[in-house]
């Protein structure tokens, strides 16, 4: 009896441990959620990359065709938005805090100003055609 007591602390001492580590994990390998309209668009068209980062949208200016994915990343330390100010259609990301991603697919032909919401001297430009 006393030799299976001493097994079943010995096995507690190792399973609890490594049930805490595991309990304890967080998952690395997670994305950051895409927010917008064309976030569920899995579709293997052009995808255009815009950078937000020391306060600027990077490239400020981009030249694509219609159905090209824009994709927005903030890697600021300050949250973000990506918000139209002209038509043909209007587009807004929503507050983009630091890593977050939004898309819009744009596929009207049309000169497509935007700036950040919360930094509004933050300007960027989709000139589609």
């Amino acid at each position: 009896m006393r030799q299976l007591m001493q097994k079943t602390i010995m096995l507690l001492l190792l399973l609890v441990p490594a049930a805490v580590l595991v309990g304890c994990s967080q998952r690395i390998d997670e994305a950051p959620e895409m927010k917008g309209t064309a976030a569920l668009d899995k579709s293997s068209g052009p995808v255009q990359e815009i950078v937000i980062d020391n306060f600027t949208f990077s490239p400020a200016t981009v030249t694509i065709a219609p159905g090209t994915r824009v994709v927005w990343i903030n890697h600021d330390d300050v949250p973000h938005t990506a918000t139209s100010t002209s038509k043909p259609k209007r587009f807004e990301s929503g507050t983009l805090d630091t890593d977050d991603k939004f898309a819009h697919v744009f596929t009207e032909p049309g000169t497509y100003s935007y700036f950040c919401a919360v930094h509004p001297k933050m300007t960027g430009q989709i000139i589609v055609k």
